[in-house]
């Protein structure tokens, strides 16, 4: 189909399978639900080129081809091989894919935490029948329980109870310290559990965090040294994520590594707000943890990749 100027694209937003990329079409007007391996192709439904996809006119049938991958290294999951770039689900709370020899998975059910409030004092997760995932449930408790669960989270005035209408003002803020970088190298991601919202609920946020990048070439230690606590790279450095990249160019630090044994890890930090770009155009921010200091112990942090397997090592039973 021509293409058409100005651009007119649906109002609705983009519902797309999980695990499916948005991507623009052949005008380079509006995203689109990318196909997948095996399905058919066009130009205006292009494949998802984020996991090594393109459309194959080879066989061309009204104007269609075929989602294929470029070569690369398959993957066996407990006996079972999947190609390079094909979608698979292992379990029904899995969604994953096959890239080049490495499994790469997102989880298809809410991992949302919930604490307790004064309209949920006790909230749990329970298993639904014929659904997949567990849904929060909120059990109710005695009149005491709550002003107990409430006073946790609000000012104390004997005088005059919590209103729910009036949350922020009685609002007493509470925010536990970033957890531990996710990755030990590249990007990962840190949680903290805080009630400063407009609702005075206890949620979790997370920020990104790198302690340093993998191929981060580490400096020598000094004489009489046995850690190199902070480094900065010699230039500025574009952050990635997701095949987007920061809008802005940073030096930031990083954390060195030891000689006996011990990890370098974050010890005062500071959390800045970073946008990304990316090449369809897109655009968003993610807050992110700078380092200022670094200390290093004995008592490391386990590493905690994304991908499951890798070329090197196979994976058995970790999916379940």
């Amino acid at each position: 189909q021509a293409c058409t100027y100005p651009c007119q694209c649906p109002s609705q937003p983009l519902h797309c399978p999980a695990g499916t990329s948005h991507v623009l079409d052949a005008c380079g007007c509006c995203k689109v639900c990318a196909r997948q391996l095996g399905e058919l192709c066009s130009l205006q439904k292009p494949c998802d080129h984020h996991k090594g996809l393109y459309c194959d006119f080879s066989k061309i049938h009204r104007g269609s081809g075929i989602c294929l991958a470029h070569e690369g290294a398959t993957c066996d999951l407990l006996g079972r091989i999947y190609r390079n770039g094909e979608s698979f689900q292992p379990t029904c709370k899995l969604q994953c894919i096959c890239m080049d020899g490495a499994i790469g998975c997102i989880p298809l059910c809410s991992e949302d935490l919930r604490l307790p409030s004064p309209e949920c004092p006790n909230p749990r997760r329970v298993k639904v029948r014929e659904k997949c995932c567990e849904e929060w449930v909120c059990e109710e408790g005695s009149e005491e329980n709550r002003l107990e669960t409430a006073m946790a989270v609000f000012r104390e005035d004997p005088a005059q109870k919590p209103e729910l209408n009036n949350l922020q003002e009685n609002c007493l803020v509470q925010t536990t310290e970033w957890s531990a970088c996710s990755k030990s190298c590249g990007m990962g991601i840190s949680a903290r559990v805080t009630n400063n919202n407009p609702q005075c609920r206890l949620e979790k946020e997370t920020q990104l965090c790198m302690i340093r990048p993998c191929d981060f070439s580490m400096e020598k230690t000094k004489k009489g040294k046995k850690c190199v606590r902070t480094l900065r790279p010699r230039q500025s450095v574009r952050f990635e994520l997701s095949g987007c990249s920061s809008s802005r160019s940073y030096r930031p630090k990083f954390c060195g590594s030891c000689t006996d044994g011990r990890c370098c890890v974050p010890y005062v930090t500071s959390t800045v707000e970073v946008e990304f770009h990316c090449p369809e155009g897109d655009f968003f921010q993610r807050k992110m943890m700078f380092i200022k200091m670094c200390s290093c112990h004995s008592d490391c942090p386990r590493d905690n990749d994304i991908f499951l397997a890798t070329h090197h090592r196979r994976m058995v039973g970790d999916h379940v």
